[in-house]
């Protein structure tokens, strides 16, 4: 099948599948005389899994680390379930850290009774007041980005 039919029979998108085979989670395929990529089933049980996986939040070398293990099993699959623990602590913060912006959120929404004027909107001056309080810095904020815990001696997914 060609690279559309793969998208189709995995419901994803061709750039996805595109990106996968960049990032090495999708082994490059033969090609035919006319230069267009030739997948079988087993590319739509692979990619499958990796959306699964990303479906459960894990990180692309997370995915990276399980289709190791996946293509060549260890002895003993502790160190998969290693990796399933961290991912579970991971989630774990994850949580407590969505329920603390959750109540951010709601008291934000509480300081507005609504239908006033938009200058005295309690949304948009706490929104500005908490802005200018936060510290001044030139990197990025890491706090809350989807997908992008860290594997041990691993590097961050994109």
């Amino acid at each position: 099948m060609k690279i559309g039919d793969l998208a189709k029979a995995a419901h994803t998108q061709v750039e996805t599948i595109r990106y996968y085979e960049r990032e090495e989670l999708l082994a490059q395929t033969a090609r035919t005389e006319g230069n267009y990529r030739v997948y079988g089933p087993e590319h739509v049980e692979r990619l499958s899994f990796i959306r699964h996986c990303r479906r459960l939040d894990m990180t692309l070398d997370e995915i990276r680390a399980l289709l190791k293990f996946k293509d060549s099993p260890p002895k003993d699959c502790s160190v998969i379930n290693n990796l399933v623990d961290e991912h579970i602590k991971h989630v774990a913060v994850r949580i407590k850290e969505l329920k603390s912006l959750q109540k951010q959120l709601v008291d934000l929404r509480n300081s507005c009774a609504g239908g006033g004027a938009v200058d005295e909107c309690g949304v948009l001056s706490g929104l500005s007041r908490a802005s200018l309080a936060e510290p001044a810095t030139d990197t990025p904020y890491d706090g809350h980005v989807h997908g992008t815990h860290k594997v041990s001696g691993k590097r961050k997914s994109p």
